[in-house]
This record gives C-alpha cells, sequence and structure tokens, in this order.
C-alpha cells in the first residue's frame, strides 16, 4: 500500500508541476526538510538545501507575477513548455520511492508527459482567456491555478491517492471542455 501512495503522490505532484513548476518543488523541498512525511533519497535530497529553497523562493515570485499579466504570461508559458516538464520529471522521480525498482528514464518520462500534459492544456486555454476577457481574467485565472497547485502538491503529499483520483477527473474535464471549443470553433470556420 505504501508503494501504491507513493507512486500517487508521485503522479499528483508532477501534474501540479504543470500548472506551476515552482510551487510543488518548494512544497516537497520544504516538507522534506520539516517533516517525515516524505523522504527524497539521493540525489534528490539536494532540494532540501537552503540555496535551492531560496532560489525556488525566487522563481515561484517571478513566475506569480508575470502569470498575471496578459502577454506576458504566454512568454512565460512559452519558457515554461520545457521548466515545468522537467519540473514533472523531477518530482515524480523524486517523490515516486521507487526509484531503485524502476527504471529511472521511466519514471521521468512519466513525469515529463503528466506536467506537461497539463501545460499543453493551460498553454492552450490561457489565449483564450486573454482573448475571451480582454486580459482582465488573467490575474484570476492565474490565482486559481496557483492555488490549485499549492493545494494539490500539499494533498499530494497528505492524501495521495485521493488527490491522484481528482487531478485525473479534472485533465479529463479540461481536456473534453477544449475538444468542445476545437470542434465548435471548426464548425464555425466552414
Amino acid at each position: 500500500m505504501e508503494a501504491f501512495a507513493s507512486i500517487a503522490s508521485a503522479f499528483g505532484l508532477s501534474t501540479t508541476a504543470g500548472l506551476n513548476a515552482y510551487l510543488p518543488l518548494l512544497v516537497v523541498s520544504l516538507m522534506a526538510k520539516f517533516t517525515s512525511l516524505i523522504t527524497l533519497n539521493p540525489p534528490w535530497n539536494e532540494l532540501t538545501n537552503w540555496w535551492v529553497i531560496g532560489i525556488l523562493i525566487v522563481l515561484l515570485i517571478i513566475e506569480l507575477v508575470v502569470d498575471k499579466i496578459p502577454a506576458v504570461d504566454t512568454v512565460n508559458d512559452i519558457i515554461q513548455t520545457v521548466i515545468r516538464p522537467v519540473a514533472g520529471a523531477i518530482l515524480f522521480t523524486s517523490s515516486s520511492g521507487v526509484l531503485g525498482q524502476v527504471n529511472p528514464v521511466l519514471t521521468i518520462i512519466v513525469g515529463l508527459l503528466l506536467a506537461g500534459g497539463v501545460h499543453a492544456i493551460k498553454a492552450t486555454a490561457r489565449p483564450l482567456v486573454t482573448a475571451t476577457t480582454a486580459g482582465v481574467g488573467n490575474w484570476v485565472v492565474s490565482s486559481l491555478e496557483n492555488i490549485s497547485a499549492l493545494t494539490a502538491s500539499i494533498l499530494s503529499i497528505l492524501i495521495p491517492i485521493i488527490i491522484a483520483i481528482i487531478i485525473l477527473f479534472i485533465i479529463l474535464i479540461m481536456a473534453l471542455i477544449i475538444w468542445r471549443w476545437r470542434k465548435r470553433r471548426r464548425r464555425v470556420a466552414k
């Protein structure tokens, strides 16, 4: 059961990296440093280094600010196209607890795909928010994304199985919304 919970936690954490790369990394770093809820094996235990935590805080502050500004958030999403999947890979591999039992390449690929998939949905949806709200809705959506990423990161460590199910459900709903929007757009274009 512990292995399943560990993998569910890894799924939850790497998925949230698709919304915000630095929040789940910071949550894992702080939880590993100050609690026994998560243990990071070498080399991932370096996430508990004060320098790493400080850098994550600075990067998080930058992300929180630029993601709320129309047009700048699009540039940020382009930059984050590499960073968020890498953060997802780090989170999945470091928190899965099965690094010695499963090929690390597989855990890296899973983390990349989870975070990359969520990032792709976010990067696709955000210009729609900008266009439909003239940029006014960006800070609201960004704030909701950050609250979701923080909550899901904490819950992924505390109650990983439930959060894994919730995240899967949310991803399916988001994918359905985007699919319907594209279908409707194709109909209008004809």
